[in-house]
């Protein structure tokens, strides 16, 4: 088993954070947190990875054959759906800040000053 993937995957990942921290425009942050939210699928289909294992079809196939988890691939198709649905949300919102406030920049905003 190799820690390469794992180490691509915190990398994804500590690449999204910091553009997030980092972030001076609300559509760059949408941005930021979908690369951060791809950082699980690799996450993901490395640990239903199976080496050696072939697609999770068991019409045909002998018995015993290695497979890779099904489970896995419909955790990540899920997780795809729901972050497209959460960047079409954040992607909105942020042009409803952008008509009623002017700017995309989170610090201009006065709703969000401390």
């Amino acid at each position: 088993m190799s820690v390469f993937p794992y180490v691509v995957a915190a990398w994804i990942c500590v690449v999204g954070i910091y553009g997030i921290v980092t972030s001076t425009n609300l559509i760059h942050l949408a941005l930021c947190l979908t690369v951060t939210q791809s950082s699980t699928y690799v996450l993901l289909l490395t640990i239903g990875y199976v080496n050696g294992g072939g697609p999770p079809i068991f019409k045909g196939v002998k018995l015993g054959t290695t497979a890779v988890d099904p489970v896995v691939q419909s955790l990540v198709l899920t997780d795809i759906v729901v972050s497209v649905t959460v960047l079409a949300l954040i992607l909105a919102l942020a042009l409803n800040v952008q008509k009623k406030v002017g700017s995309m920049d989170p610090d201009e905003i006065p709703e969000l000053r401390g």
